[in-house]
């Protein structure tokens, strides 16, 4: 069963396109057409406003936590073309840098495990996708992967820095070596993962298709070192899919329809340990998926719009399967 355990009234004044929990889950980051980023103190159920942060000229899409081993840091990305990285010093929310290397909407911003340091993926709606490195005393290394996407990048989404089948094979006291990789999500209806080659360079490692429309999201799950990968995506064509990889090389991925909504399916987010996935679409609903033994997804809830309530319907899954 599902409940619904706060609602924070944002004062936004139009659309609000993204709302992010920190790593602590004790503030929460939200964006909106009206241009502007807010982050609440959501402890115990409150919601105090702590800063309210002006200086993108367009509707801002998303926003991202970066760990906080690197300090409070949140990125923003807008349809004015820039990406914002907000950082507390002191208990003031200030602009610490602004990526203007786009020609387009930036339409995604997603940090890398903590493991390889700051880094920032964005996508953007000129196709290309660009990573933000900080190399120290307030300077960022700018690598771009340009067409990336035709005619553009909406998702991109970090594996998590943990070798698959870690947990079984890992020798002990070995140091993983560690690959860097990221999916994206673009309007040539494509998901492609990205590996980073020994050269620093980015190159294409996989195209996955299996979507009609634009793909709206990816969202890699996080692992604790089984030996699958899996990502889900959504897309304009109202279609979730959850793609799978058994083999170590990483080659072979295998995807299976979720669902098959019937409307655009906008977001996809994963639990902190990759057993449930949260839907959200075009019809104003949030569902929970959930695999059941038997491989086959099943809805475990469905949070209506502004309710609150909550029916438990297990059986949504399975009619739609085909």
């Amino acid at each position: 069963m599902v409940s619904v355990i706060n609602t924070v009234d944002t004062s936004h004044e139009d659309m609000i396109h993204d709302a992010q929990m920190d790593y602590y889950g004790t503030r929460l980051a939200t964006c909106s057409s009206d241009r502007s980023v807010k982050i609440f103190d959501v402890r115990n159920g409150g919601q105090i406003l702590i800063a309210d942060l002006r200086g993108h000229e367009g509707p801002v899409w998303q926003v991202a936590w970066a760990h906080p081993m690197y300090g409070n840091i949140l990125a923003s990305c807008s349809y004015d073309r820039k990406v914002i990285i907000w950082k507390e010093e002191n208990g003031t929310w200030e602009k610490t840098h602004e990526h203007t290397g786009h020609d387009s909407s930036v339409n995604s911003v997603c940090w890398a495990p903590h493991d390889y340091g700051l880094i920032l993926a964005c996508g953007s709606s000129d196709g290309a996708i660009s990573l933000l490195t900080y190399t120290g005393e307030g300077q960022w290394e700018v690598k771009k992967i340009n067409n990336a996407h035709t005619i553009g990048c909406n998702a991109v989404s970090w594996a998590p820095a943990v070798v698959p089948g870690n947990l079984i094979d890992q020798p002990s006291g070995q140091k993983p070596n560690y690959i860097k990789k990221f999916a994206s999500g673009g309007c040539d209806n494509l998901i492609k993962l990205w590996k980073e080659e020994e050269d620093g360079q980015w190159k294409e490692e996989q195209k996955l298709e299996a979507h009609s429309d634009w793909v709206r999201d990816v969202a890699w799950a996080p692992s604790i070192g089984l030996p699958t990968s899996t990502i889900a995506s959504c897309s304009q064509d109202g279609r979730v899919f959850i793609w799978t990889c058994d083999d170590a090389s990483g080659n072979t991925w295998s995807p299976k329809l979720l669902h098959k909504f019937n409307d655009v399916v906008w977001h996809v987010s994963w639990s902190i340990t990759a057993n449930i996935l949260a839907v959200s679409g075009g019809d104003n609903k949030v569902t929970l998926w959930k695999e059941s033994v038997d491989g086959q997804w099943v809805c475990i809830s469905d949070v209506n719009k502004g309710q609150g309530s909550v029916s438990t319907s297990v059986t949504e899954g399975q009619q739609n399967e085909q």
